[in-house]
């Protein structure tokens, strides 16, 4: 369905996580975060905390990658509106 759509699919190799930085950056930082912090007890536990964590990960959360603002800041400053 992807190709469909015009999306390539571009699998990593095993055990070379510097081909995709971005996402391995990303599962540090949800495991130091989150999986590291807590003793879940259920699966449903995981989750919802997960998408706690997501919201604030997508909208408050300061990003290097952003140069330190969070992504409501970067939308804020890089909106339509405001160029």
């Amino acid at each position: 369905q992807a190709k469909q759509h015009g999306i390539y699919i571009d699998y990593i190799q095993p055990g070379c996580p510097y081909q995709n930085g971005f996402i391995e950056r990303f599962n540090r930082t949800y495991r130091t975060e989150v999986l590291g912090c807590y003793l879940f007890k259920t699966l449903k536990q995981v989750k919802q905390l997960t998408e706690e964590w997501l919201t604030i990960y997508n909208t408050q959360r300061p990003h290097d990658a952003l140069k330190g603002l969070t992504p409501l800041m970067y939308k804020q400053k890089h909106s339509v509106s405001t160029l």
